[in-house]
């Protein structure tokens, strides 16, 4: 594999302060953790966090995959991201949130140990809630979320967040399979400039037999709802009578601290555990070395809360390591394509970590929109979710940062509770589009799936994390079989299961990490194996394409043939020339074998609200099959029909 990307020093004014400043640092410590590993892990554990009891055993093998860190910690993860800064950082705005039509509110420190203790108080008193019991939270990006959030921690309850986008059915599976008493939500929330409902999903719901006893409604755009009387009652009208004092419970390291659900493309939910100590470690870490976030800045992730980026970079690791963390309410692209970039301005925001998905739309919305904004406070830039394309990179740092920030290409997953392969803003020499290297003390390996060997530069194979680490998942809710096959089943290492993260990725001439996407993303064309992203990104290069998908077709001649779904900026008024000129672009970058037999221009891809595009349907209508999957989570549900239509004709 030629190495063809140019590579970007880090920043030298910002690397004088940064964390990690050199690659010598960053070796130094990968040394530390190869040479001694549970010295590492057991060093940073005294130091980031405050215990209740200190720990007796760094990591405990004894009965893998169900691995167990710091056994005989104790400690509250609501302590970690409150208590502990009151004295130091209690005016500090904690959480700075700003609503869909703009309005801003900043809660500090000590208003965010009032309002959690006040929600804990009214969870344990009123609802019942106590340690092991689960809470659902479907909940709209609000502050409210977040209290809901550390309450429950606060309290030892298990929270089980469900995405505000989800149906009604997918809400009902996570109650079930949780086993939850109690659900938290909203009536609804505001988008775009209106009003939408969350409390009538939840009715639909709990319209069938649930474990649910009582739901707790937080009242937010004042809508009418249906209140169902013995079971709903309103958090606004009981939250000011109760108290603001709510001690912690001691929490062991081990305990679950919450489930979040993740959907496979068959079967049920999975119903992924992060316990306590290890999760809320690591999240804090990762925070201070990957975004380098200092006392003063302001940490913007535009994720929701109910995905992992959500819990990990929105809530848990800025409020651990005392920062100021935005939420907002609305669409980066409403009221126009620079409401993003206004926030940055308004807000002095030092971080700013998205999905390449945004960062497209951004890009095709409004191209110019960035420097209309002052972005001079921007640090480092995020990507989260999906292999970004060097278009996207481009615009991402010479527009947005100015060719001045740091773009941290971030590779992790539900599972593993944060960054696991990333760049270093301070110390990594970046190449665009690519994961580069797995940070200090996550032992990650491209392994051949077939020999369990380590692959050479210039080769592809299996992306591996081989030893356990902190803020790995602990195992599938009620399925220990189900967690041991999805994620110890597939590769092993000197006759060793590793857990295995689902994705292929390639090492370049210099050793960096390029994942290219989910093994069951592959294409094989006539016996060639092909990743979708690797594909994508060459599609990508068009500089009217703004945004692509692709998928496998099943070929009677070659097993299977490329299917790619384009969106451009502009119109083309010749589409056979135009598939033409895109195949001639992948014949440069891979070869004839890549060449797609069909190319259809679509007006847009079927997105979750939160950016990902929904391969899985792509595939279905490719393969003229019916549609089957849940579409109410979709950012604009109709664009499925308009896609069917196009492909049909």
């Amino acid at each position: 594999m030629s190495n063809t990307k140019q590579t970007f020093q880090p920043n030298v004014e910002f690397q004088k302060t940064a964390r990690i400043k050199s690659m010598d640092e960053y070796y130094a410590l990968t040394k530390k953790a190869e040479d001694d590993y549970e010295g590492f892990w057991g060093d940073y554990a005294k130091e980031k966090i405050t215990w209740k009891k200190p720990f007796d055993t760094v990591l405990n093998e004894s009965n893998a995959p169900f691995y167990s860190w710091f056994e005989g910690g104790k400690l509250n993860v609501s302590e970690q991201c409150i208590d502990r800064h009151l004295d130091t950082r209690g005016s500090k705005t904690a959480i700075l949130f700003e609503g869909d039509n703009g309005n801003k509110l900043e809660i500090s420190y000590k208003d965010l140990h009032t309002n959690v203790n006040k929600f804990a108080n009214l969870l344990k008193n009123f609802y019942g809630v106590k340690k092991g019991d689960r809470v659902v939270i479907y909940m709209p990006m609000i502050p409210e979320a977040a209290y809901a959030m550390l309450a429950c921690a606060r309290l030892g309850a298990i929270h089980s967040i469900v995405f505000g986008g989800f149906s009604a059915e997918a809400l009902k599976d996570r109650i079930i399979d949780a086993q939850a008493k109690v659900v938290i939500t909203a009536d609804g929330a505001f988008r775009k400039g209106k009003a939408y409902m969350l409390k009538p999903v939840v009715d639909d719901a709990l319209s069938s037999e649930t474990p649910v006893e009582k739901v707790c409604v937080i009242q937010r755009n004042n809508e009418e709802v249906t209140w169902k009387e013995g079971r709903d009652y309103s958090y606004n009208e009981m939250i000011n009578s109760e108290s603001a004092i709510c001690e912690a419970e001691t929490m062991d390291s081990e305990d679950p601290l919450f489930l979040l659900y993740t959907s496979g493309s068959t079967g049920s939910p999975k119903g992924v555990q992060h316990n306590t100590a290890g999760y809320i470690l690591w999240a804090q870490m990762t925070m201070e070395w990957v975004f380098d976030v200092k006392e003063d800045d302001v940490f913007w992730c535009t994720a929701d809360v109910g995905w992992i980026t959500g819990h990990t970079y929105i809530v848990y690791g800025p409020l651990a390591m005392g920062a100021t963390t935005v939420m907002f309410e609305g669409v980066p692209t409403y009221p126009d394509a620079g409401r993003a970039w206004q926030m940055v301005e308004k807000h002095k925001i030092t971080q700013f970590y998205t999905a390449p998905t945004a960062i497209r739309v951004l890009h095709k919305m409004g191209e110019n929109e960035p420097s209309k904004y002052d972005l001079s406070s921007l640090k480092v830039l995020g990507t989260v979710g999906e292999p970004i394309d060097p278009p996207a990179w481009k615009w991402y740092y010479e527009e947005v940062g100015n060719s001045n920030c740091a773009i941290v290409d971030t590779y992790w997953q539900t599972e593993t509770g944060g960054h696991i392969v990333s760049p270093l803003p301070g110390a990594t020499p970046i190449k665009p589009a690519c994961a580069t290297f797995p940070l200090p003390g996550i032992i990650g390996e491209i392994l051949d799936p077939e020999t369990g060997k380590k692959v050479a530069n210039g080769e592809s194979g299996y992306m591996c994390i081989t030893k356990p680490w902190p803020s790995m998942i602990r195992g599938v809710w009620g399925d220990p079989e189900r967690f041991k096959k999805s994620y110890f089943g597939d590769v092993k290492k000197d006759g060793k299961p590793v857990y295995f993260t689902g994705d292929g990725a390639n090492y370049d001439e210099d050793g960096y990490i390029t994942i290219t996407g989910r093994t069951d993303d592959v294409i094989n064309v006539s016996g060639h194996r092909m990743g979708t992203a690797e594909v994508e990104a060459a599609l990508a290069k068009d500089d009217n394409v703004a945004e692509v998908a692709v998928c496998g077709r099943p070929h009677d001649i070659k097993g299977e043939s490329i299917f790619a779904y384009i969106t451009l900026k502009t119109p083309c008024e010749d589409e056979a020339a135009k598939i033409k000129e895109l195949n001639n672009i992948i014949k440069k970058e891979i070869g004839n074998i890549a060449l797609c037999d069909n190319i259809v221009f679509v007006p847009g891809l079927p997105k979750t609200r939160s950016g990902k595009i929904m391969r899985r349907i792509l595939r279905s209508i490719a393969k003229g099959e019916a549609i089957t999957q849940d579409t109410s989570t979709l950012e604009d549900p109709t664009v499925v029909q308009q896609i069917e239509a196009i492909v049909k004709s």
